[in-house]
């Protein structure tokens, strides 16, 4: 692992998204911690002055809700665990509208599922808000619906939440606040041969044999849940820095390139991710089945896929949805966006681009998926 902190990627970063996790936000589940929130609060104006444009990522509202419900321990129930976010949601929501308010900036809030990120239309719809709010000036603060979703509450974190967010925004950085350092090389407190890693290449396998362990009574998340969130956060192109959200002005001066925390480093350029994109994160609606001198192009010479290569249709996709290239074996070769809907295709199988326009009445594009929104598998 290196020591040699890449201070540009965060001091070059001019779209960040930032995580913060229930232990930090209710300090502990003692309540909601209002000198904190004003202090990160106070940073993000800060930045947003200094140009950048910042989505907050905020764990606390079931542990919020359990502190107003009295509760100390945090219950298995999921109907208990919806009633207590619920009840949360409301302080969590206000608290931070109050201190970013007061640092000058304008706020909104958004509850997100995974559902809502797996689905393209909704996927779509979540982005055109977020990136309409950041062009508005707005800081959203995003949370996951705990109230009315089971397994994200069980199952789910907010640290692969702030990573499927980084992915929709295409951030240049994903920053997790959280009560640890950063990450050891063991458990410090077992082992006193551990070392702190400074830096490391998000994805690298040794990264999660290192972290492990359940978080804290108050949240769900533990290290290995941050190594996985700088993995899928990585696949979008987006670095990651897990840091200490008590730090002195840690977003600050991690802005200014200092060293704090630990960094995973994404391998991933930007004109990469969207392929990536394509291939890790979206449901297939269907495919296309190709002969094999279509197969040859698409493969070997990485050429876009033309209506004559084709020779069956599989699913019921729309224009704009990610399906498979298969050969005549099943064997898939290729994803990508398709540039027409499942019947249209089956029309076009075996034709010329030119009949196009004469089959369907218009001419969209004279393939059916193009290479550059293609991503050979």
């Amino acid at each position: 692992m290196t020591r040699n902190f890449s201070s540009s990627v965060l001091r070059d970063a001019r779209r960040l998204v930032v995580k913060v996790g229930s232990s930090l936000v209710t300090n502990e589940g003692k309540g909601l911690d209002e000198q904190a929130i004003g202090e990160w609060s106070r940073q993000l104006g800060a930045l947003v002055r200094d140009g950048r444009e910042l989505v907050m990522v905020s764990s606390g509202a079931i542990a919020e809700g359990m502190k107003r419900l009295g509760w100390s321990v945090r219950p298995k129930e999921v109907h208990e665990l919806q009633a207590a976010a619920a009840v949360g949601q409301m302080g969590l929501a206000h608290m931070y509208e109050n201190k970013l308010r007061e640092n000058g900036l304008r706020s909104a809030q958004v509850l997100l599922t995974h559902a809502d990120l797996a689905d393209r239309e909704r996927y779509l719809n979540a982005r055109s808000t977020l990136l309409t709010l950041l062009g508005l000036g707005v800081l959203p603060v995003i949370n996951e619906n705990d109230t009315v979703v089971n397994d994200e509450i069980k199952f789910g974190d907010n640290d692969t939440l702030g990573a499927l967010v980084a992915n929709l925004v295409d951030a240049d950085a994903l920053v997790i606040l959280t009560d640890q350092k950063g990450l050891y090389t063991a458990d410090p407190r077992k082992n006193p041969d551990a070392t702190f890693v400074h830096e490391a290449q998000a994805g690298d396998p040794a990264l999660e044999l290192m972290a492990g362990g359940a978080g804290s009574s108050i949240g769900r998340g533990g290290m290995l849940t941050k190594i996985l969130a700088a993995k899928r956060a990585a696949g979008s192109g987006a670095s990651t820095v897990i840091a200490w959200g008590r730090e002195p002005d840690a977003l600050m001066r991690l802005a200014r390139g200092e060293a704090i925390g630990t960094l995973l480093v994404a391998d991933t350029a930007k004109h990469q991710a969207r392929k990536r994109w394509m291939a890790d994160h979206l449901q297939l609606r269907g495919a296309v089945i190709v002969d094999e001198g279509a197969a040859r192009k698409v493969r070997g010479e990485g050429k876009s896929l033309l209506p004559i290569g084709m020779t069956a249709v599989d699913g019921d996709f729309s224009r704009g949805d990610v399906i498979a290239i298969r050969d005549a074996a099943g064997v898939e070769l290729a994803r990508g966006l398709a540039n027409y809907a499942a019947a249209e295709a089956r029309l076009l199988c075996r034709r010329s681009s030119t009949d196009i326009e004469g089959l369907l009445g218009y001419s969209a594009e004279p393939e059916m998926i193009h290479r550059d929104n293609l991503v050979l598998m």
